[in-house]
């Protein structure tokens, strides 16, 4: 497999591994308890069937909710493929194919912010 590959890979399922509490805080009143998000849906689904060990119902729950908020009901259902097939997310992002493109940074910037949200 080649290293982009793999970095595709691992970038595929990065929410999963950004996700390790399921939970956050606002520092504005740090005698709240913390927030934990949560929703089911498609990547929720995939997640919890990706075998992975951070793959549970508090992370992948935290990860669907930041989806519901940042993806479109279309977009969901595509990006969880990957999580069964990193290698199709190879494919999109390297594909040339200008909606592929748009998708593919639709699916980083959901990435990015379930890093932030899901810690």
């Amino acid at each position: 497999m080649k290293l982009s590959t793999i970095a595709v890979a691992a970038g595929a399922v990065m929410v999963l591994a950004a996700c390790s509490s399921g939970s956050s805080y606002s520092s504005a009143n740090a005698t709240r308890a913390p927030v934990s998000l949560f929703a089911t849906g498609p990547i929720y689904s995939a997640c919890l069937q990706s075998g992975r060990k951070q793959a549970n119902r508090s992370q992948c729950g935290c990860v669907q909710a930041v989806a519901n908020q940042s993806l479109m009901a279309d977009d969901q259902r595509r990006g969880a493929g990957f999580f069964n097939n990193p290698g199709r997310a190879q494919e999109v992002r390297t594909s040339g194919r200008s909606m592929d493109e748009r998708f593919w940074l639709r699916w980083k910037a959901f990435g990015d912010s379930a890093t932030q949200i899901c810690r």
